[in-house]
């Protein structure tokens, strides 16, 4: 797909990708009108985060609008390896990655554009599945020593994830993906979401961007366009410790709650444990794991102090 010669955008020879501020990109949404209503939005926002309607606008019409070309472009491939198989014609989803650290708000991303992809241009079917249901379970996870690598690839059965992508590209009907609890921290047994043959999927995970050295298959072999939600690590940690003392004073008093021995702490104490979890767990993955595939991904959203993107880079 080429961007229209009119388009204005920062442009570094020897970087593969292009840049734009917030908005140079809005630009790009042309005359595409927005659907969503404050109301719809409310339901999409993940737990720590406020995103107006204006950042739905200015970034994520865009964004709708440029994976609705490959899309098409990737039904015109199909149909011509159909023309070629002689008319035996195999629906293929399309797989969109969402990858990012803990407390970036790619959960959020993710509902918006299934909410966005889902209307456009005509209905689409739009599933979303989170690679947390791909999480060892919790008894696994302390069996292995891994509870303090959790979100690390090694916490993953990566087979079970890699089978299903498998599955759902083949074609196959009703796959299911299990289903993680973060109020009981595990695996919900014998409960599973259904995945049956949708035009699109989102999977949204720290890891999906991942490969190795090995000539094994990775999660991203399925993917057709992935997306990197970015933000500095010191933001990220604030946003983390904020979405920590919030659970505190709420999800931690579920008396179900794997962490409701946190409920009690006072606000010091919970900066101080939020703190010691940020850096010896989720910090050091995002360190070693997540933030050496961002350059992988194929669009990179980065976002400023107040949750909002003010940087977009685009793969060439």
């Amino acid at each position: 797909m080429t961007l229209s010669r009119h388009t204005t955008h920062f442009s570094d020879n020897h970087s593969p990708f292009l840049t734009f501020n917030r908005q140079q990109w809005a630009e790009l949404r042309k005359s595409v009108p927005l659907q969503l209503t404050e109301q719809d939005l409310k339901p999409l926002l993940g737990f720590n985060e406020e995103l107006s309607l204006d950042e739905v606008s200015t970034i994520y019409l865009p964004l709708a609008r440029l994976i609705n070309y490959y899309i098409e472009e990737n039904l015109r491939r199909q149909a011509v390896l159909n023309r070629f198989l002689g008319g035996n014609k195999v629906k293929v989803p399309y797989i969109i990655s969402i990858a990012g650290s803990v407390a970036v708000g790619k959960s959020t991303s993710a509902r918006i554009l299934q909410s966005l992809l889902s209307h456009w241009p005509e209905p689409r079917k739009v599933d979303l599945i989170t690679t947390d249901g791909f999480l060892y379970p919790l008894n696994v996870l302390q069996e292995r020593n891994l509870l303090q690598k959790k979100g690390f690839p090694i916490s993953y059965d990566t087979p079970k994830l890699i089978k299903f992508l498998a599955d759902i590209k083949s074609g196959k009907p009703n796959v299911k993906a299990p289903i993680y609890s973060h109020l009981t921290y595990d695996i919900i047994p014998d409960q599973f979401n259904v995945v049956d043959q949708p035009d699109i999927l989102i999977l949204e995970g720290l890891n999906v961007l991942q490969t190795g050295n090995s000539a094994q298959t990775f999660v991203s072999d399925f993917v057709d366009f992935s997306i990197y939600v970015d933000a500095d690590e010191t933001l990220l940690q604030e946003w983390y410790i904020r979405r920590f003392l919030k659970f505190r004073q709420s999800a931690f008093n579920d008396p179900n709650s794997y962490f409701k021995h946190y409920a009690n702490l006072s606000e010091q104490e919970a900066i101080a444990i939020a703190t010691q979890i940020w850096n010896s767990i989720n910090g050091l993955n995002l360190k070693e794991n997540i933030l050496p595939t961002r350059e992988r991904a194929n669009l990179i959203l980065t976002k400023g102090a107040d949750h909002a993107v003010q940087l977009v880079r685009l793969k060439k």
